[in-house]
């Protein structure tokens, strides 16, 4: 997360391979039009109870701790974590044909809870009109890891029918073998800050592969 929020500089990402301290439930909505080409990427973010709360906390809201938000206080959340600094890609990356698709930043952002827990949702143009949907490959990642995102939220085509969704899970067992087998190779004065170590968060991404028919 690279957001311009003050009371988010504490949350700033740690050096690559330290655990996540932040987890949010992903989903993604893919909007296609009548002639097959993706337009936009809807996206949704859950974040984990004890971010939610230091959010709701710092930002003075839900004051009666019932979990819920008025309409005012939903108003006010609402695009809290779309204010991105230069160059953040939103944890996301997508591509199609193997060629990688340029996204606007959010818009349309909305905020509420769920049982305490901030959902928020934010929309992303493609900024190219061709761009086929086809053969889509999107992950959502930090690739510190300092942000965990698991895509247990629906993941949907919307705008055409007869798209095919699948997705290809990590293998977890597998990556944390190879982070602790590297962890072991250095010596007790090794600096992770000093250093240039692999970034690791796309070893933990799901991949979500959309297929359109052509029209």
């Amino acid at each position: 997360m690279r957001w311009m929020i003050p009371f988010l500089t504490c949350w700033l990402p740690l050096p690559a391979l330290a655990h996540p301290h932040v987890f949010v439930d992903t989903g993604l909505e893919f909007v296609v039009n009548d002639a097959g080409h993706l337009t936009h990427v809807r996206v949704t973010w859950a974040y984990d109870d004890l971010y939610s709360l230091l959010v709701l906390e710092d930002l003075k809201l839900d004051q009666d701790g019932d979990g819920l938000l008025t309409e005012v206080e939903q108003h006010y959340l609402s695009g809290f974590d779309a204010q991105w600094m230069d160059g953040y890609n939103g944890d996301l990356v997508v591509f199609a044909n193997d060629q990688p698709v340029a996204l606007s930043g959010p818009m349309e952002p909305t905020a509420t809870t769920e049982d305490g827990r901030i959902v928020t949702s934010h929309l992303r143009a493609v900024t190219d009109a061709s761009v086929p949907a086809s053969a889509i490959l999107a992950k959502a990642y930090d690739e510190t890891f300092y942000t965990a995102y698991e895509v247990t939220r629906p993941v949907t085509v919307t705008g055409l029918n007869e798209c095919q969704i699948d997705r290809l899970e990590p293998d977890i067992d597998g990556q944390l073998a190879q982070m602790q087998a590297f962890l072991l190779t250095l010596d007790a004065d090794y600096d992770l800050e000093e250093n240039d170590i692999p970034l690791v968060g796309e070893s933990f991404a799901t991949e979500i592969r959309i297929s359109c028919p052509n029209t």
